[in-house]
């Protein structure tokens, strides 16, 4: 399999991911600002949306969209529990988790990476975070993770954009089981592999 990604974007929830479930894979750079791949090549000829992660299988499918990829990865390898069996409740309460994760907070922050977008309208998008991202404190309080006491693939992608945070101005330190949590996500040995090989982490 190869994942095209860019360090620290949303692409690195699937990349933590696959190395939680112990897939190889063939990671390929593609640059979100040229929309070029590292041998000079169109990143749109790969995904016409011009957007990381795409996940390309060994028979030359490919398939976007993290939460999709995720859930992908995880249905690989069953016995890995990244994400319930499909067709259960707790399935669908990932794909609650997923879907929440991808409209409320990933999109939240879409417009403060936006050198286009007014400070006025970028404080707007901080607050509205803050008040989301105060709910996920208040689940998470007294578990884990956002499943209970284990991880799935909602975890990697929760942790990935609440990564974003202080790039954009976002405080959340106030957010204590939020600190936590992100503190026993980011120590997974899966997390930091994935972070090093992106040059997140040295």
């Amino acid at each position: 399999m190869k994942l095209y990604y860019s360090p620290g974007a949303c692409s690195l929830s699937p990349h933590i991911v696959l190395r939680e479930a112990g897939l190889p894979v063939e990671l390929l750079l593609a640059s979100t600002k040229t929309k070029k791949l590292q041998d000079g090549s169109d990143f749109y000829a790969i995904n016409a949306k011009g957007s990381v992660p795409v996940l390309e299988l060994d028979n030359g499918e490919r398939l976007t969209e993290g939460p999709a990829i995720v859930q992908y990865i995880a249905d690989q390898v069953p016995a890995k529990n990244l994400a319930p069996a499909n067709g259960t409740w707790p399935r669908y309460r990932l794909q609650e988790w997923l879907n929440f994760v991808t409209s409320e907070l990933h999109k939240g922050f879409s417009p403060l990476f936006n050198p286009a977008v007014p400070e006025e309208s970028k404080a707007i998008s901080r607050a509205k975070l803050i008040e989301r991202l105060s709910w996920v404190d208040e689940q998470l309080e007294g578990q884990q993770y956002l499943m209970g006491d284990t991880f799935t693939v909602a975890d990697a992608y929760l942790f990935t954009v609440t990564n974003w945070a202080k790039l954009v101005g976002v405080d959340i330190t106030g957010l204590a089981s939020l600190a936590a949590y992100r503190e026993r996500v980011g120590a997974r040995p899966a997390v930091v592999e994935a972070m090093k090989a992106e040059g997140l982490l040295k």
